[in-house]
């Protein structure tokens, strides 16, 4: 189940958020009303330097002040505010929040801590501790908008339509092994990265425990949550391209890479002794996105739908082929990648 969408302009032509709502709707049959949202890069141009944190408070006069305190021991606010929501049929359980951030590595603990990592730090710490706090976005630039409900209702809540991105991710959600619930909705965020999947991810344990030997915490119940923080490791911080991080993410059978030429098998071999740990079994289709590219990649069966397609600039990624459609109508360029084989949309310029 679950349908996921996504789409890139390579030269950063910005697309409202109309488009992808009704794409998403489209698909309802693959969720259950128990969880939607969307990521847009670009929305935030007046903050571009600043790490967008969006934010889901319990309560707002009790909570606030706690991540307020945290913030300012770690550097500086430069604006926070409510995140607008409109009449929708949702149920406002958790107030939604916006921080835009400067963090100063100066003040971290460890010597030549980077920003990201600073940041990574503060959602880590505040995100396990039991204080009615989820930061569920804290790239640059851009921002995911979620909640418990339908495609459009979600849209609606957060009027989707007067945000304007050059790359967009979509989620409808169908919760097979956890409760629906705000936090527990696609897309996952971690800095510049930004995932929505469907299928389960039944190696979730081995990879947890993989990824929390790193300092990654998993808090929102979900076997997605573990794929932004895998991303986040194997490329930000190995230095792996997004390609041979899917290598060792969904990588080649034995018996595959036993047939491969002597470099390429040294290649592969040295990727699965590595980052076994990482490696993820079971049925998935996958969308990542990062301020430079979109990437979609499958299980090594393919056992949850794929397909693709280019029209101009843009790259097209989702469930269903009508779902890009709904969008582009006139696309002509459409396929369906091989299981494990990534799909890669980068910007130009």
């Amino acid at each position: 189940m679950c349908g996921i969408i996504g789409v890139i302009d390579k030269r950063r032509q910005c697309m409202d958020g109309s488009s992808i709502r009704n794409s998403l709707a489209m698909m309802d049959e693959r969720g259950n009303g128990e969880g939607a949202g969307y990521v847009a890069y670009g929305i935030y141009p007046d903050f571009a330097d600043s790490y967008a944190l969006h934010v889901f408070f319990d309560d707002v006069q009790e909570n606030k002040p706690v991540l307020d305190k945290e913030l300012e021991r770690w550097g500086s606010v430069i604006h926070d505010e409510e995140i607008p929501t409109y009449d929708s049929r949702i149920k406002k359980v958790h107030i939604p929040w916006r921080y835009f951030f400067k963090p100063d590595p100066g003040l971290a603990p460890e010597r030549d801590t980077s920003a990201d990592d600073l940041v990574m730090h503060i959602v880590m710490s505040v995100n396990s501790a039991p204080n009615g706090i989820l930061i569920f976005s804290s790239g640059k630039n851009l921002g995911v908008f979620k909640a418990s409900g339908w495609p459009e209702e979600v849209a609606d809540l957060y009027r989707i339509q007067d945000y304007k991105g050059y790359l967009w991710l979509g989620h409808n959600r169908y919760p097979t092994n956890t409760a629906g619930w705000w936090g527990g909705a696609h897309p996952f965020n971690l800095l510049g990265w930004s995932v929505v999947h469907n299928g389960e991810i039944t190696s979730y344990g081995t990879n947890q425990r993989y990824i929390e030997s790193y300092g990654y915490k998993c808090t929102m119940f979900t076997d997605t949550e573990v794929v932004a923080y895998l991303v986040d490791l194997l490329v930000r911080k190995h230095g792996l391209s997004e390609k041979m991080a899917v290598r060792a993410l969904a990588p080649p059978f034995w018996n595959e890479i036993d047939r491969m030429p002597a470099k390429e098998q040294e290649l592969n071999r040295a990727i699965r002794l590595t980052y076994g740990s990482a490696l993820m079994n079971g049925p998935f289709a996958i969308c990542v996105a990062s301020e430079h590219a979109l990437l979609g990649f499958t299980d090594r069966i393919k056992l949850r739908p794929l397909v693709s397609g280019e029209h101009g600039d843009r790259l097209y990624i989702s469930s269903e082929e009508a779902a890009i459609r709904r969008i582009e109508p006139h696309i002509r360029d459409v396929h369906m990648p091989k299981a494990g084989e990534p799909v890669i949309g980068r910007v130009i310029a």
